[in-house]
């Protein structure tokens, strides 16, 4: 499927996600325990500065419940939109979306969106499938876990990636910043690569 096109005043769609080395997101239950291994006093890997340049985020149903479960929203301020079929009482102003990732970014761009940030397995492979991703960052967690929720599987057509940003961090967690290369051409990096820590 090739990539959706829309005008230049589409929102930027991005994702800030850690998988295993596997390439798993969770455990089969869902659970992501095995993420402990890597937290550090201090050290949140660039979520807060990425987050600083979002304002919407649009979740896949199961990683909305999964963080509707916690003590406190971490999304307080930012517009919320979770996709799914099976739409519930919002309970921090989200609204709920049950059409195609196409439709929904166009809905944002009318309200305004310039910087989304995709969440959740399905939602991911959704967005690529669509074309409407434009940049990862993927954090490799050192471990394998075997089995469990995959980042990506079947349904996500080719993707060539290039590689914008390479850091390794002391807790063995090596982080990969990519943009979306048009697909059929060269993807050479337009920057040098930095690797840091």
């Amino acid at each position: 499927m090739p990539p959706t096109s829309f005008s230049s005043s589409r929102p930027r769609c991005a994702v800030f996600i850690a998988t295993s080395v596997d390439g798993y997101i969770a455990r089969r239950d869902g659970s992501i325990d095995w993420l402990a291994s890597v937290e550090r006093e201090g050290e949140d890997y660039g979520y807060k500065k990425f987050m600083d340049t979002v304002d919407t985020i649009v979740l896949g149903r199961n990683t909305y419940d999964f963080i509707s479960r916690e003590p406190s929203w971490p999304f307080q301020g930012k517009r919320v939109v979770v996709l799914t079929h099976r739409p519930a009482a919002a309970k921090h102003g989200e609204a709920f979306f049950a059409g195609k990732p196409e439709q929904l970014v166009e809905q944002l761009a009318k309200k305004g969106a310039k910087s989304v940030y995709v969440d959740g397995g399905n939602a991911v492979r959704g967005f690529l499938a669509a074309g409407l991703i434009d940049q990862m960052t993927i954090s490799v967690v050192p471990v394998v876990l075997g089995s469990g929720i995959p980042l990506f599987g079947e349904g996500v057509s080719e993707n060539p990636l290039v590689l914008e940003e390479s850091r390794a961090f002391s807790t063995g967690l090596m982080q990969l910043r990519y943009r979306i290369g048009q697909r059929g051409k060269s993807s050479r990096p337009t920057a040098p690569i930095s690797a840091t820590r």
